[in-house]
């Protein structure tokens, strides 16, 4: 059977084959290029504050610790506690679903009628991650630490406690978070 030349190139394929695949390369190369950038502009304080209902939450967090106001001037970012430090997987997930949630939320309820009190009283186990602060956190026995931290800690690290970090500390990313949110959206305190 003879070939036609038109239709194959060299090795018997075709050239509609080979456009193809060069343009499927071509656009994995361009989404895993602008994947890659969208996570990384997702990252931001700046990005997160977006959304109306951010902005207090942002302006609370640029006054605590972890948002610079400590001896070497580091700021965390949102995702730095807000996302969880496990595998790439359980981060792009937990990413995306906690994106679009935020989204919704935004969407459908009133910041200004919304419980933030109750909701970070509720939720703050869930948007809070342990590997998120052992990423940083890493040595939780350091010299000084008072005798109660100490043990504290030692139960914490040993398994002997169910409590997780924000148990303890759940204000520690946002100075006076639910003040900032009422005055924000002028509730009265």
């Amino acid at each position: 059977m003879p070939v036609n030349p038109k239709k194959t190139g060299s090795g018997g394929f075709s050239r509609r084959w080979r456009w193809g695949v060069v343009s499927g390369l071509l656009i994995a190369v361009v989404m895993v290029l602008t994947s890659g950038y969208m996570v990384n502009v997702t990252n931001t304080d700046v990005f997160c504050q977006t959304c109306h209902a951010m902005k207090p939450f942002r302006a609370s967090w640029q006054k605590s610790v972890h948002g610079g106001q400590n001896p070497q001037g580091f700021a965390a970012q949102c995702v730095d506690c807000h996302l969880p430090h496990g595998n790439f997987v359980e981060y792009i997930s937990t990413k995306a679903y906690t994106g679009t949630h935020d989204i919704i939320m935004n969407l459908i309820i009133d910041p200004a009628e919304h419980d933030w009190a109750a909701n970070a009283e509720k939720n703050r186990l869930k948007f809070t991650y342990d590997n998120a602060c052992r990423h940083c956190h890493i040595k939780l026995e350091p010299v000084g630490v008072k005798p109660g931290a100490l043990l504290a800690h030692r139960a914490y690290l040993y398994g002997q406690t169910d409590k997780k970090c924000a148990s303890c500390h759940p204000h520690v990313g946002h100075k006076d978070m639910i003040e900032m949110a009422n005055k924000f959206f002028k509730k009265d305190l």
